[in-house]
């Protein structure tokens, strides 16, 4: 094999793909529609945040940076899966490989805490409602939608680094696009770094954001039970396509946790590759959907664009 800097290999091949014949077209047409779907939506409520002046409100603008976040993350994946689908020669190569981990890898901790950052919003707002617009600065929001991106930025740069450091003897990933952890495992060597820092970024960052949601939702229903019906209502109107968003966020994490770490060889093909892409394809496809359906200013607004009414 050709030496590539710090790798043995200088491509990989895809072993999730089978020969489907003539269905591969319409799973290219699925995934394009797909693909379609995410752009437009979530391009559709980036404007109408941006647009209205009165959504420039802490709420919208976490959503809008998780619109952005989502196409970013859509971007990584679509454009490079399409290819795939069509192709009869499953590889890629590895520096474009380590370009896709970042992306999708950034996303998937982007959303992450961009639902801890809406959490602790929506924290604020029910339960400290006449201290929500100091506490809720316009600056405390650009500060925490900053650091939504730049730590999960940094990690994910530290993560490839090590990686990417690996001496592997192997070239075959078992998956339909490029997956970190897959690479690893080829490694002919002890990946205890490796796995170190992913545990310890695990549990001191994610389980902390983990505990702001958890903590956060307990007061919420606290309040509900303990307030008025007017405070039960504005909870449920708020948080609902929070909370459902956070529901679909920790069921994809849960299909990605079985498919990676579980032995799923006995599984059916098919099965395994849905398990792998939900998280990346429900994710974005779900959210715009669910919050432009319950958050009546962005419906309003959303019907006036694309319908030309009020």
């Amino acid at each position: 094999m050709m030496t590539m800097n710090s790798t043995q290999v200088s491509s990989f091949t895809f072993g999730a793909y089978v020969d489907v014949g003539l269905f591969k077209y319409l799973c290219f047409m699925i995934m394009m529609c797909f693909y379609v779907v995410i752009v437009f939506t979530n391009v559709l409520l980036i404007v109408v945040i941006c647009m209205n002046r009165s959504l420039h409100e802490p709420m919208y603008l976490f959503l809008c940076s998780l619109c952005v976040n989502e196409l970013f993350g859509s971007t990584g994946l679509f454009p490079f899966l399409l290819v795939q689908i069509l192709s009869d020669f499953h590889t890629v190569y590895a520096p474009l490989c380590f370009l896709q981990i970042f992306c999708l890898y950034t996303y998937a901790n982007v959303q992450f805490y961009n639902l801890a950052a809406m959490s602790y919003d929506r924290y604020l707002a029910i339960c400290y409602p006449l201290q929500y617009n100091i506490q809720m600065s316009l600056n405390k929001v650009t500060m925490l939608i900053a650091v939504s991106w730049l730590i999960p930025v940094l990690n994910i740069v530290v993560m490839i680094s090590l990686t990417a450091s690996l001496q592997l003897c192997g070239e075959i990933i078992d998956r339909v696009f490029c997956d970190n952890y897959s690479i690893v495992k080829l490694s002919c060597y002890d990946t205890t770094v490796n796995n170190i820092y992913g545990l310890m970024y695990t549990f001191i960052v994610l389980f902390a954001l983990a505990i702001i949601i958890f903590y956060s939702y307990v007061r919420i229903l606290r309040v509900c039970f303990c307030g008025s019906k007017q405070t039960r209502q504005k909870a449920v109107s708020t948080c609902t396509p929070h909370l459902a968003s956070l529901l679909n966020f920790f069921f994809g994490c849960f299909f990605e946790i079985i498919q990676s770490r579980l032995d799923m060889n006995r599984a059916p093909i098919m099965l395994r590759n849905f398990l792998s892409l939900y998280f990346l394809t429900f994710q974005p496809l779900f959210n715009p959907f669910m919050y432009g359906l319950n958050l009546t200013k962005i419906r309003i607004i959303c019907k006036s664009l694309v319908f030309g009414q009020m």
